[in-house]
């Protein structure tokens, strides 16, 4: 008889348990609404709308390769597999034509859309929380005053359990911090109203930690000094932002600026891999007001630290006609220094950056260094970056190797990185 109370117990509270938690993870339905047509929205409000657009790098997420721009359909990987973005064109059937604003309020600031179903965070509304009503009106204005795509995304599905949603509910109690950012301390010597802004532009809808900080078990991003410390994106490291910045040189504003507007900066070289197509298609066409706020702040987070010494230019020089007995020399001379000699500048063909301040050549694993030299920069974050070919048909995984661990030594004066040869293999692998 005690048994038999004792499982009805036990089955009560499961019940109990259950009910609680449908409850708790169950989010009602927005109805539908009609597109909002463009006479709804004011000229003023659809304009500061691109801006945010463009701020939150929106279509380069949105936007499959090879497909219609906001269609959605890019595949973003994560280590549960991939989860593919959705159409945010105005297409009531296929995108979010049906959304009123309150749907996509909820939708930017709590990730449940507008049938009630939770999104997965690799959407980045942990960021998106902390922007304004008002911003967030004109990043709606600007979206659904957009040509429509009648085309369906491809389904996210995910293997259990990572494909019930319902169990992000769990993940946003621990993880989502709603509402506006906290107060923060100004960093002495910065214009306050410059450096606030730019807060808000890189912890809101620049979500700039989404890949530039690492993750715990759980995939959230990790908080306190670990923030904009670094994360990886696509089999990119993100390098960290904050005083652990790996760049020889400290990021000053200026700088940063001419990174974010053209992708290339004399002091640090030029981007590759996922940052190319965010300036292409985002910030390079911010204001400058903008653009030079985020510069402000992220400048800001490196206001202690100082540059490490580099070797002379003249010994660089002098060592790489020196080593003519070494293959790595041999490879720098033929397929490196043509273009990238150590004196900075840019000609006809490009800029031709110093690849001894590449921040690549200085981050603690060689990917970034193998991607480039494998598959070279083919869509260059500005026309007037210029190309640059790749060797992954013209050297085999020995001479990658001897060529990076040169540049790395005698060039940018760091220690070689170990295994090299099996990590170019293993990167070269993954085409295939």
């Amino acid at each position: 008889m005690n048994l038999k109370k004792w499982s009805a117990g036990v089955a009560g509270v499961a019940v109990i348990a259950v009910v609680v938690g449908m409850a708790l993870t169950s989010h009602s339905t927005i109805d539908p609404v009609s597109p909002p047509q463009a006479g709804h929205f004011s000229h003023d409000e659809i304009a500061r709308g691109q801006q945010l657009y463009q701020a939150g790098d929106c279509a380069v997420c949105h936007t499959r390769p090879g497909g219609k721009r906001d269609a959605g359909g890019l595949a973003l990987n994560s280590p549960m597999g991939a989860i593919y973005s959705t159409n945010i064109t105005p297409d009531p059937q296929y995108g979010i034509g049906g959304w009123s604003f309150e749907a996509f309020r909820r939708a930017m600031r709590e990730g449940i859309d507008r049938e009630g179903n939770h999104l997965y965070p690799a959407f980045p509304y942990t960021a998106y929380t902390h922007v304004s009503d008002g911003d967030l009106k004109a990043l709606y204005a600007w979206l659904m005053t957009r040509p429509a795509v009648h085309e369906a995304a491809p389904e996210t599905d995910l293997g259990f359990p990572f494909n019930i949603r319902r169990g992000i509910w769990l993940w946003n109690q621990l993880f989502l911090d709603k509402g506006p950012l906290p107060v923060a301390r100004v960093p002495e010597g910065l214009d306050p109203a410059r450096w606030e802004r730019g807060r808000y532009l890189v912890e809101g809808l620049g979500h700039c930690s989404a890949c530039h900080s690492p993750r715990n078990l759980l995939f959230a991003e990790k908080g306190g000094e670990s923030h904009l410390g670094g994360g990886e994106v696509d089999g990119w490291v993100a390098p960290a932002l904050n005083a652990q910045s790996p760049a020889p040189h400290r990021w000053q504003e200026e700088d940063l600026y001419q990174f974010l507007k053209t992708g290339y900066s004399p002091r640090h070289g030029a981007t590759a891999g996922p940052m190319a197509p965010v300036i292409k298609e985002g910030t390079s066409a911010l204001a400058e007001s903008d653009l030079r706020a985020i510069a402000t702040y992220i400048a800001g987070l490196q206001k202690d630290r100082t540059d490490r010494p580099l070797l002379p230019v003249k010994a660089i020089e002098s060592a790489t006609l020196r080593s003519t007995d070494s293959e790595g020399a041999r490879l720098y001379s033929g397929a490196c220094m043509a273009c990238h000699a150590q004196s900075l500048g840019a000609d006809m063909h490009g800029v031709r950056p110093s690849l001894q301040q590449a921040t690549q050549f200085h981050l603690a694993t060689p990917d970034n260094a193998i991607r480039a030299v494998l598959d070279g920069v083919t869509e260059p974050a500005s026309d007037g970056l210029g190309t640059m070919p790749g060797f992954r048909h013209n050297m085999n995984d020995s001479q990658v190797a001897a060529l990076l661990n040169f540049i790395r030594q005698q060039v940018a004066g760091q220690p070689a990185w170990p295994n090299l040869e099996q990590r170019v293999q293993a990167i070269r692998a993954e085409r295939h």
